[in-house]
């Protein structure tokens, strides 16, 4: 090639130059084309497949590690709803028989479309947008859809890493501040405060100290300055892990990844030492069989697989994009269903067992005082003394003992027992009150860690957990917004990717309201849950019906070095979108038959009650789901009318430091045909594929290379064709 010829100019200059072919190309010298990383049809040979190596090195960055990769998925899938979320639902629907439900949908659903959504994402190196646009133009709005649900999820998210970062802080004290009701002085006369001395301790301090929480949604009550504060460190903690994509926030996931597993094996260790651990860890394990068939516990069995393995946010895609193409991602996909799934069941037996010894404290302290009810009866003669039977001592009255006389006293006074007011005291009763999401981990779980010893520490350690794990699920949310659309429109990494955290905090003032739990209620249960469900639907469609499922296997085929089980081929195909179908339709049924509401905490009765949506909330959660599933009509529509264009059969050659790199541009095929293949443009074949940047190992392109040992495309023309993403 000549020294002074156009291409040798740009290869020693750091000027970043586009030119179309025709102007490159002209003056410079034939080459042997067959070594050419731009052969497209000729054999791939060893110096063309460095050269392809080096392209895709260069082109997109890459983990540091397997380790890396493997703790970042963990760190996005196992989060807050491993801790609180599942084990609620094992107490809510039968203990040990909701494992059924769950593990039938892990196998049939999770974990195929967890390894359909890491394969197309390692398969074709894009963030959702690029790869939804690439399986079927058509469905590209499926990528936008995703965007917008992370963007939902993340604004309420790290509203609830805040109120743990207020309880981390608030844990540096002895006695913690939620272990006994504040007490109200007026000169010399001192009364607890009425509202916590009707509820408890830790159910006031979560109300009153930390929401400071209003009546309904419709009562505003202005910004609560102690949580504002607080969400703000959150955006700040999320944005520097962030900033520098995978090169900042790969480092962060080896710590907030393995953090939480060392302090669950702590609280497990300490709460199986803990008086009643095996009573709440058994009636964890005893399956209530009838639960088993009802539709409401699958359908919410199904949420917890599509949230807990992040199904549908483009998290999974995004981290995956950044692999090797040979990297075995079908092995990732089982490691990772099986560590949360693990991780799952871990948290469970950690609550029930700490929950268990509450139940017990619980129980022990309603026998005391119903005791005390039966001596003022026994001491005023409205009960007899030969009620009692004779080996009940009333200083060390058990729990047995206490049974065995309520039983008694209830035959005998049949008629006038109501009027006793005299409680059971049945420590199933205490094991079987659920505590959901937030109200697990704020209420039930610190008022039992205030009986143990040494509980600042233990405080400490929860909270400090509670944050990492929503950090590591927050990175990835990021990277399903971020990845995307840096990749989609090349806009700048780190400027972007601070706006969105301080578009999220400016945003997420809505949820640190003193009425803001209610709207993270409807963000969490009622907005981001539909939308994500037909997301997961259509990314299976578009596999396995739109793009072809034998199609897909082939390219599996190619790019792992091995066949995955026929058992993924029946799933994508057929059993994953039915009962996707079914549990969609009766998640739609169950909204007609009840309305959606929240549950609100009334001040003047200390209680919480169940409140229906006002009209106008009804309105904005139906603008919320309307908003996020609306990309998919409208790409739909613009691609199928030819409204908007796909960028096919146009190309550039671009120039950076040295290095070729291919990128889609608006060249007009006709000149750019005529030039090179020096045929009229109606004989020219398409420089590129109608809209895929490469085919499957079945298509018959004339751009498809000979066969690649490594599972990789052996050709440079087609592997460049990946967009170089600025993460």
């Amino acid at each position: 090639m000549p020294k002074n010829s156009k291409v040798t100019q740009r290869e020693h200059s750091s000027e970043h130059v586009t030119e179309s072919v025709a102007d490159l190309l002209a003056l410079e010298e034939p080459v042997d084309y067959k070594q050419s990383v731009l052969n497209v049809a000729g054999e791939a040979g060893g110096k063309q497949k460095a050269a392809e190596e080096e392209l895709d090195a260069e082109d997109r960055p890459a983990w540091n590690s397997k380790l890396q990769y493997i703790l970042a998925q963990i760190g996005f899938s196992v989060g807050l709803g491993n801790i609180w979320r599942f084990p609620y639902l094992c107490q809510k629907n039968g203990g040990g028989a909701y494992l059924v439900p769950y593990l039938v949908l892990l196998i049939i659903i999770g974990i195929p479309l967890f390894f359909l959504e890491l394969a197309v994402g390692q398969r074709i190196r894009r963030g959702s947008i690029g790869v939804w646009h690439y399986v079927c133009p058509r469905l590209g709005g499926i990528g936008f859809s995703s965007c917008i649900v992370c963007l939902f999820v993340g604004l309420y998210y790290n509203v609830i890493i805040g109120w743990s970062i207020f309880y981390f802080f608030k844990s540096f004290q002895y006695p913690l501040p939620w272990s006994e009701c504040p007490v109200i002085r007026n000169g010399t006369v001192a009364v607890v405060e009425p509202e916590c001395e009707k509820s408890s301790a830790t159910t006031y301090f979560w109300y009153r100290e930390a929401l400071d929480i209003s009546n309904s949604i419709s009562e505003s009550g202005g910004l609560n300055w102690k949580m504002t504060l607080c969400l703000l460190v959150a955006w700040s903690i999320v944005g520097m892990a962030v900033v520098k994509g995978i090169q900042s926030s790969g480092k962060v996931m080896y710590f907030s990844s393995l953090f939480p597993y060392v302090v669950l094996a702590c609280f497990l260790v300490r709460g199986l030492l803990l008086r009643g651990a095996i009573d709440g860890i058994l009636h964890m394990f005893t399956p209530k069989l009838d639960k088993m068939l009802d539709p409401q516990v699958w359908r919410e069995a199904a949420t917890q697989v599509f949230f807990a393995l992040g199904l549908g946010f483009g998290g999974v895609i995004a981290f995956s994009s950044y692999n090797k193409q040979d990297n075995n991602c079908h092995f990732d996909a089982a490691l990772v269903s099986f560590i949360n799934f693990f991780t799952s069941v871990l948290a469970t037996l950690v609550v029930f067992a700490v929950l268990g010894f509450k139940a017990n404290i619980m129980n022990e302290k309603c026998v005391v005082e119903n005791a005390e009810k039966i001596l003022g009866y026994l001491n005023t003669d409205v009960l007899s003394r030969a009620l009692i039977p004779p080996h009940v001592n009333f200083s060390h009255l058990s729990a047995r003992d206490y049974a065995e006389m309520y039983k008694v006293i209830r035959t005998v006074k049949e008629d006038r027992f109501p009027a006793l007011g005299l409680d059971p005291c049945l420590l199933e009763d205490e094991l079987d009150k659920s505590v959901q999401g937030t109200g697990l981990a704020f209420i039930a779980f610190t008022e039992a860690m205030t009986h143990f010893p040494a509980s600042p520490f233990w405080s400490v350690m929860f909270f400090l957990m509670l944050i990492n794990l929503g950090l590591g699920s927050m990175i990835g949310t990021m990277a399903g917004i971020t990845t995307p659309i840096i990749d989609t429109f090349k806009v700048p990494k780190e400027m972007f990717t601070v706006g969105c955290c301080v578009f999220a905090f400016f945003v997420g003032l809505l949820f640190v309201q003193r009425s803001g739990n209610y709207f993270v209620t409807m963000f969490d249960d009622y907005s981001a849950t539909l939308p994500l469900t037909l997301i997961v639907i259509l990314e299976n469609v578009a596999v396995a019906w739109i793009y072809g499922t034998k199609k897909f296997m082939q390219e599996l085929t190619e790019m792992l070095g091995f066949r995955p089980y026929r058992f993924y081929f029946y799933m994508w195909k057929f059993v994953s979108p039915l009962c996707m179908a079914v549990l969609t339709t009766a998640s739609i049924i169950q909204l007609g038959v009840t309305p959606p509401g929240y549950s609100a905490w009334i001040k003047e009765e200390a209680a919480e009650r169940y409140l229906y949506f006002p009209n106008w909330a009804m309105a904005l959660l139906i603008t919320l789901i309307v908003l996020a599933v609306l990309p998919i009509p409208v790409g739909f529509v613009l691609r199928h009318f030819h409204l908007l264009s796909d960028g096919s059969n146009t190309l550039s050659v671009s120039y950076k430091k040295g290095r070729m790199m291919k990128e889609i541009s608006n060249l007009e095929e006709n000149d750019e045909t005529r030039f090179i293949l020096s045929k009229v443009p109606s004989e020219a074949p398409s420089p590129m594929p109608t809209h895929r940047s490469y085919l499957g190992p079945g298509s018959t392109s004339p751009l498809e290379t000979s066969g690649n040992p490594n599972g990789r495309y052996g050709s440079g023309y087609l592997l460049a064709s990946t967009p170089e993403s600025e993460l």
